[in-house]
């Protein structure tokens, strides 16, 4: 009798360093109880330090090594086609002066970026106009408004980006977390498609 064998890539899956890769690592399988085990331990991979931080593993070798440990079954390989896994190596810690330069730095530029922006558009203007329409009094200086406004562009912010520091307000994206999101799969994308011819044959040799 023919046993079927089903499985699915993961996307993207991290590993340490020195880390060998077995087929649980970066797939979803489906199989008889007992088969399916010694599925799980098969070695599809020995990260090294010649593969960098990235590795391209194609769905055609993973099944060639399953084929290789569990003899003729007819395996079926569903979803994506490659998988990427990224070599997780220890990350420095960030000095505070370093952190809070960049901090500093960007509040500033953000700061100079709204008032320009204001400037560009009259908005002070627009406010004394809204001002005098509101209550026939003419004011250079409508605060007003001019408060209401500053708070309500703040919580705007917050509402936009969906976050108040680590905490979501909801469930729903960002519209910043989205466009990550689409550079990320570009990114993968156009990983999967340049693949080097180096990083085939390492697969091929482990």
């Amino acid at each position: 009798m023919n046993i079927s064998v089903y499985f699915r890539l993961h996307h993207r899956v991290q590993v340490k360093q020195d880390q060998t890769v077995v087929l649980k690592d970066i797939a979803i399988i489906d199989a008889p109880e007992t088969l399916k085990k010694d599925l799980e331990k098969v070695q599809v991979h020995k990260v090294t330090k010649q593969d960098h931080n990235i590795v391209i593993l194609d769905g055609i070798k993973v099944i060639q090594k399953v084929r290789g440990k569990v003899g003729n079954c007819d395996i079926q390989l569903i979803g994506p086609q490659q998988t990427i896994i990224e070599v997780i190596t220890k990350k420095k810690k960030m000095s505070k002066p370093l952190f809070l330069i960049a901090w500093l730095l960007l509040f500033i530029g953000s700061a100079f970026t709204i008032m320009n922006f204001h400037e560009d558009t009259s908005m002070q203007t627009v406010h004394q106009k809204l001002f005098y329409l509101l209550t026939g009094i003419e004011d250079s200086k409508p605060l007003s408004i001019q408060i209401p406004y500053s708070i309500g562009l703040g919580i705007g912010m917050i509402l936009f980006f969906n976050h108040v520091f680590k905490k979501r307000i909801n469930e729903e994206p960002s519209p910043l977390e989205v466009e990550m999101f689409n550079y990320q799969q570009n990114l993968d994308h156009y990983m999967i498609i340049n693949e080097s011819e180096e990083s085939i044959k390492r697969i091929d040799e482990s």
